[in-house]
């Protein structure tokens, strides 16, 4: 399908050069900030440029369409104001100088962020990413357009809600959170503003980006969101993980029940002053307050560590309770105070301690005395028998055979397992070979016995070892009709996004245009393809071929509202 110029507000054809659309007659030129791509710019012979949305730290966020829907998209350009020198009309980004190394490292983790999470959207809960490349010296991240309403704008108009009505909301967020996590992502930036609400009540996640814009002192203009982001984020010597995603998460869930953000993280390492839920709501279960208190714990360690222990224990009360007990000995209890000695008493110690010394060392001067006067008496010297603890410790054997069994996960089998003779010398080892889609090809998906249990060496160790992911030939869809292609693609491990273009009259109405693979190239199961669906033929169109007799639900509707989404899961 050949490239076309789209309108980025009315979505009609451009001619090449025009700075006015002549179907709505809104001025290209000049919209957005020098510095910024121009709108109207074509990016990738794919998607046309439009307003600015948002500007961060790491980039620039431009309203789009994808010319050859056309429908409308969110475009994520990596642009770091700290780290990119002034851009020129030739629309490429250069770095700062002395700033080209960081420049290009946090570029490439942009890049792997994005291509992460578009491996795994569209996931319930999560805004997809629809497609990654590089053009301009950096990195472009395309989105879909979620729409919706931003969950801050939608307190405000409807106030608190009960914690049965925010799990209902916030589920396809915790669920699109812990598959972040099991590819080894944080989002670090779950808060009102990034959580959007759609027309059926349930939330989606979007406002994806790297650990530099959400650190403090990374090198990038942070942006951390006060209230909800963890305290580890204050600081680049504190390490990060799933936990940090977890406080978060409660801190939206305690604004949603209490009308209010919890104490900001850096105000509470200072004095924690954050009321619990209950205090602040008095019709929140106890168990819920709970639940929340443990999930904002400011120590990591001491916090609830997974999105789906919180999500369970704020849905099952039962749960919640023996999930606080469990964690009640994270809590020392404080030490009883003692009380001060009274300076008289003190002294009154301190010489008898004195004394006493002096009478110790006495008796052991005469008890050498009288030892050195038997020794000489006797004629044979006296035995030396070794202490009974000794002696029986020394009568006790010692398993030498018995190890621990080392912690293998994640390594290369063939680097530093198989080929290590610590390893090969004390035990056995049955592989067998699994696809992963998160694990790298080669290394250890899980062992057992776990690491730290206990085994005799020459024992058997049984590791699953990553074969990588799984490739699939893509089948030729073309022509066929929406729900067929969706199945064909489920049976061979694809999942499939569609979205509606116009159809001129050309093609058959619910039947695929194109894809997002070409048939017979290899690409991972579990990859998802996005589909274009032929619209319904406008009714002053020409007529054109008419759809096969077997086509289903047309997937028509209005290209300017954005694709549909269907989970083939």
């Amino acid at each position: 399908m050949e490239q076309r110029r789209i309108c980025p507000y009315c979505m009609q054809e451009l001619e090449a050069g025009e700075e006015q659309c002549p179907h709505c007659g809104r001025e290209l030129a000049g919209r957005n900030p020098s510095g910024s791509l121009p709108a109207g710019t074509v990016l990738a012979g794919r998607y046309t440029v439009g307003d600015i949305q948002s500007v961060d730290g790491e980039g620039i966020l431009y309203r789009g369409v994808e010319n050859n829907g056309p429908f409308r998209v969110t475009i994520k350009e990596y642009m770091p104001l700290t780290l990119a020198a002034e851009r020129g009309r030739d629309c490429i980004l250069r770095p700062k100088p002395g700033s080209e190394v960081l420049f290009k490292t946090t570029r490439m983790d942009f890049a792997d962020l994005y291509r992460f999470i578009q491996r795994i959207t569209p996931a319930n809960g999560l805004e997809a990413v629809l497609d990654v490349f590089e053009e301009n010296n950096t990195v472009y991240a395309v989105m879909e357009n979620p729409g919706g309403c931003p969950l801050q704008k939608w307190l405000e108009e409807h106030g608190t809600v009960t914690p049965q009505q925010a799990c209902a909301m916030l589920e396809p967020v915790f669920n699109g959170v812990e598959a972040m996590h099991q590819v080894g992502l944080v989002h670090r930036g779950i808060c009102p503003a990034n959580i959007r609400i759609m027309d059926n009540g349930r939330a989606r996640l979007t406002g994806y980006a790297t650990v530099g814009l959400r650190t403090a002192g990374s090198g990038l203009h942070e942006q951390l969101y006060e209230g909800y982001s963890a305290p580890e984020q204050y600081s680049t010597a504190e390490f990060e993980g799933r936990y940090t995603d977890e406080y978060s998460l409660a801190a939206v869930f305690y604004r949603m029940v209490c009308g209010l953000s919890p104490v900001p993280a850096a105000q509470r390492l200072v004095s924690d002053s954050n009321p619990k839920a209950r205090t602040v709501t008095p019709s929140v279960p106890a168990y819920v307050s709970e639940t929340l208190y443990l999930g904002l714990r400011l120590k990591p360690v001491d916090r609830i560590q997974t999105v789906r222990q919180l999500f369970r224990a704020l849905s099952e009360r039962e749960y919640a309770e023996e999930l606080s007990r469990s964690m009640e000995a994270l809590d020392p209890p404080a030490p009883a105070p003692q009380e001060p000695k009274a300076p008289a008493k003190a002294e009154l110690l301190s010489v008898r301690n004195l004394l006493a010394g002096i009478v110790i060392l006495l008796g052991v001067l005469i008890l050498l005395t009288l030892w050195g006067l038997l020794s000489h008496q006797s004629e044979k010297p006296p035995e030396v028998t070794a202490p009974e603890s000794v002696s029986e410790a020394a009568s006790e054997p010692v398993n030498e055979n018995v190890t621990l069994t080392p912690d293998l996960v994640g390594r290369d089998y063939d680097a530093e397992v198989r080929n290590n003779r610590s390893y090969i010398d004390e035990y056995l080892f049955y592989v067998t070979l699994e696809y992963s889609d998160t694990v790298e090809k080669g290394r250890i998906i899980r062992q057992s016995p776990e690491a730290g249990e206990v085994i005799q060496k020459g024992d058997t160790v049984s590791l699953v070892v990553s074969r990588g992911p799984q490739m699939m030939e893509m089948p030729d869809i073309i022509g066929q009709t929406q729900d067929s292609a969706v199945q064909e693609l489920a049976t061979k491990g694809l999942n499939a996004t569609c979205f509606t273009v116009v159809n001129d009259g050309s093609e058959a109405a619910g039947c695929v245009v194109s894809a997002s693979e070409d048939a017979g190239s290899m690409v991972e199961v579990g990859t998802t393809i996005v589909l274009y669906i032929a619209g319904d033929v406008p009714a002053d169109a020409p007529a054109g071929p008419e759809a096969p007799s077997d086509t289903g639900t047309p997937a028509g509707g209005d290209a300017a509202q954005g694709g549909v989404e269907y989970d083939t899961d």
